[in-house]
């Protein structure tokens, strides 16, 4: 059987850039096809603020490899014991948030990287591994090469160590909070201010300077458009609940600036 492989970590190493969604609320089966469909190449499923437990994410990481999309996780705090269960699950990859320090990083990279890479308790024949038999060996070599590390940094603090996180071994991303590190600056939401673009710039130049990919959340495509330009390359479009009540918002305004009533040519066919 062929080994577990990671598309989204293979094109970040290789300098490219990958897109996806982050999801918070609509854990369906029907989930990772939709995103599949519309073109994500991930889905990042957050358990720090959706409530999302451990048999949920196995589902949805299983719905998300048979749809063909790499499923990521956000484990809910800052704590490397968080991880095993997740990676057994079936993620392929893992998003610390609050990371601050090194040491943090560190962590993360340990609990993801069976030896002598890190310390990752071994358990075969489970949704990581489909389940299927073969060498413990070759599968640790190929989930090794899978798993993506994302130290997600947002607080003043985390960019102030951003060039010794970034520079962890076996660390592949860091990944910008925004809306907490403006928080941690005093001025939540505030994005044009100058403090705020210092850090973020400050985040930016640390993960180039350690040729490391830099991922956000950007709020729609044109935001995604404009991060890529800037250096950004693992990017989420929104959150799914973000998508769909801008996508329908849109579509009733323009409903509604209709005149009722009123002949449109082009109709044919409608009652």
């Amino acid at each position: 059987m062929a080994q577990v492989r990671n598309p989204v970590r293979e094109k970040l190493l290789r300098g490219e850039a990958a897109h996806g969604v982050m999801a918070f609320e609509f854990f369906t089966p029907g989930l990772a096809p939709v995103l599949a469909a519309a073109g994500a190449e991930f889905v990042l499923l957050d358990m720090e603020h959706s409530g999302l437990g451990i048999e949920g994410v196995k589902a949805q990481c299983a719905f998300a490899r048979a749809a063909g999309i790499v499923p990521m996780v956000r484990i809910p705090a800052p704590l490397a014991a968080l991880i095993p269960p997740i990676l057994d699950a079936g993620a392929l990859g893992i998003m610390m948030p609050l990371v601050e320090c090194a040491d943090q990083a560190r962590a993360l990279v340990a609990a993801c990287r069976y030896r002598p890479e890190g310390h990752r308790g071994l358990a075969f024949s489970l949704a990581h591994d489909h389940y299927a038999g073969g060498d413990p060996a070759a599968k640790m070599a190929a989930a090794n090469a899978a798993v993506l590390t994302i130290a997600l940094v947002e607080s003043a603090a985390g960019v102030a160590a951003a060039a010794e996180i970034a520079a962890v071994p076996g660390l592949d991303m860091l990944w910008l909070g925004h809306f907490d590190l403006s928080d941690s600056l005093g001025i939540p939401g505030r994005f044009a201010d100058p403090r705020y673009l210092a850090a973020a710039a400050a985040l930016r130049q640390a993960a180039l300077a350690a040729g490391k990919p830099l991922g956000w959340v950007a709020g729609d495509g044109a935001e995604a458009a404009a991060a890529l330009r800037a250096g950004f390359r693992c990017l989420c479009i929104g959150h799914e609940v973000v998508v769909l009540r801008q996508a329908l918002a849109c579509a009733f305004a323009t409903a509604r600036a209709a005149t009722p009533g009123q002949d449109s040519p082009g109709l044919a066919g409608l009652p």
